[in-house]
């Protein structure tokens, strides 16, 4: 398919040459440069990423398929990255993120992707902000990244999404004393997940007192759908706020 009728079924939202241009940025091909210079501007301009990261077993699947049913009821067409570890033989993305997202799977206006991170340093692959950028060309006007694990991948997914919120859960806290200096300075949100669980106030201290405004700490209790329209409202208030000011252009 020429590259100008790939990019004009790409803005229609056709979720096959949505999924063609991402695979031409992953595959780093010829055409991947024209499809990204065609991109709708007013769309990216619009579009708002949102960085979901955290150490494994935070519960980072089971609240970003929260959140994007909570947009899908506000009318939010709504994109997905999902970066999983590379298998060790494939360099394939495992696709364990994938599974938790299958109750989206026949919704129209819900764009999921996993990608692998190839062996890349930190939780991102090298071709998620392109993949971004396709998603909000395609009428996305939210696209949440989640990214693995924890360290340099709250460094990577902050420097690329508008906002980035870390999500925790009780029983976390040695995470806290072991992360490196600046992560809790880079994020925007700190997110208590499972709080319906023992711990959960000891983690909120633990978070307070490290944090620089305790207002960026929420609780949520995902799998139990409780908290995810507070921590929506508040990332949508921070992109107001940011919108508003220099660090969104930054960013960008």
């Amino acid at each position: 398919m020429p590259s100008a009728q790939l990019l004009e079924q790409l803005h229609l939202g056709d979720p096959r040459s949505v999924a063609r241009a991402i695979s031409l940025v992953e595959d780093q091909a010829e055409m991947a440069n024209r499809i990204m210079q065609g991109l709708d501007q007013e769309r990216l301009d619009k579009a708002l990423t949102v960085g979901i990261t955290g150490p494994p077993g935070a519960g980072k699947s089971t609240l970003t398929s929260a959140l994007v049913r909570h947009l899908r009821q506000r009318g939010t067409r709504v994109g997905v990255i999902a970066v999983d570890p590379s298998s060790p033989l494939t360099h394939g993305a495992l696709l364990g993120d994938r599974i938790r997202m299958m109750e989206h799977v026949l919704d129209p206006d819900v764009v999921v992707r996993s990608m692998a991170t190839r062996g890349r340093l930190g939780g991102l692959c090298a071709a998620a902000g392109a993949t971004m950028r396709i998603m909000a060309a395609s009428g996305c006007r939210v696209v949440l990244v989640e990214t693995v694990g924890i360290g340099q991948s709250e460094m990577d997914i902050a420097s690329l999404a508008d906002i980035t919120a870390l999500v925790l859960a009780p029983g976390f806290g040695d995470e806290i004393q072991a992360m490196k200096a600046g992560i809790l300075e880079v994020v925007d949100l700190l997110v208590i997940n499972k709080a319906d669980m023992p711990g959960a106030s000891k983690l909120r201290f633990d978070l307070g007192r490290e944090a620089a405004q305790s207002d960026r700490v929420l609780e949520t209790a995902a799998a139990e759908n409780q908290g995810i329209e507070d921590l929506l409202d508040r990332i949508l208030a921070l992109e107001t706020e940011f919108r508003k000011g220099e660090k969104f252009i930054q960013r960008r």
